[in-house]
């Protein structure tokens, strides 16, 4: 079945189908491992758990413990970037308890993609920027919960040599804030996932070496205060100021080891959400992909 828009319907979508999303019951809670006294697991002003991974292939993943991360991380919801797959092509897969997937996949086979696996039943997701000249790559999955947008984005890498540069800086960078800022006039953002870009120097190893390399361009960070600017914090940085915290590194000379990385993959959330956030992290220990998860906990 497709959508208006063209996307392929999620399976929350083909289940709401003749229902208004207004009338949608997800005020669902489940187990409170983790939670202070008093707090509620889930949403509708409770607490959530939220973690993103680029995961380089889920088939690829799937085979080096993924399932086991799943069930261990105990999320709410789970944001994947880069799955290269199309939902039929994992359809087989048993995965955890309790998740229910939306999947935008890229026309062309085994490239991009984006997932969400959620616990709590988003009121409505949709898939890509409604702008077909973007929406080829399956690079952008949004549910809705009751208090806030989730985005789910895997943005344009400018590539060696920057030959998607300007299409990156100057066609998606503005279209995709212009998204957000849409969805914001209803109710806070926040949005997720590799965004192939390290905002400062502090967010590499190697600052002064990669000036012109793709991910730390002046245009892809000067875009990236912009959006901030605009009204959004990373919000690992309200927690943790200092340098070498990585979520990116080379598969070559050893890199991972020697911790010569790049932090390009984000939790990114309204101002006005900066005092439901009570939590964010990477986590570098979990192998599996050349990128490792982040997360983010607010209530």
């Amino acid at each position: 079945m497709r959508s208006a828009g063209g996307d392929a319907l999620t399976e929350w979508q083909m289940a709401e189908i003749g229902h208004e999303a207004a009338n949608v019951d997800n005020c669902g809670t489940r187990g409170n491992a983790g939670v202070e006294s008093g707090e509620t697991r889930g949403e509708c002003g409770g607490f959530m758990k939220m973690v993103s991974w680029n995961v380089n292939g889920i088939r690829a993943v799937l085979k080096k413990g993924f399932l086991d991360y799943m069930a261990a991380v105990d999320a709410d919801v789970i944001c994947l970037q880069e799955t290269k797959c199309h939902p039929g092509d994992v359809k087989h897969v048993a995965w955890a308890t309790g998740y229910e997937t939306a999947w935008a996949s890229a026309v062309k086979k085994g490239y991009s993609g984006t997932a969400i696996f959620s616990r709590v039943k988003p009121t409505r997701i949709t898939t890509g920027l409604s702008i077909p000249v973007h929406d080829q790559e399956g690079r952008v999955v949004t549910a809705e919960f009751a208090d806030f947008y989730l985005v789910n984005v895997y943005q344009p890498n400018s590539q060696r040599g920057l030959t998607r540069l300007e299409y990156r800086t100057k066609e998606w960078d503005p279209a995709f804030l212009v998204y957000l800022k849409k969805l914001e006039k209803k109710k806070p953002v926040i949005f997720c996932g590799d965004l192939n870009v390290a905002h400062q120097d502090i967010d590499l190893k190697n600052p002064k070496t990669n000036r012109r390399n793709a991910g730390f361009t002046d245009e892809e960070r000067a875009n990236f205060s912009t959006l901030l600017s605009s009204g959004f914090v990373d919000t690992f940085r309200e927690f943790e100021k200092g340098p070498d915290r990585y979520t990116w590194w080379s598969q070559m000379m050893n890199c991972r080891a020697r911790n010569i990385g790049w932090r390009v993959d984000y939790f990114v959330a309204s101002e006005s959400l900066k005092p439901a956030l009570k939590r964010a992290w990477i986590s570098p220990e979990v192998m599996g992909s050349d990128h490792c998860p982040v997360g983010l906990e607010v209530g």
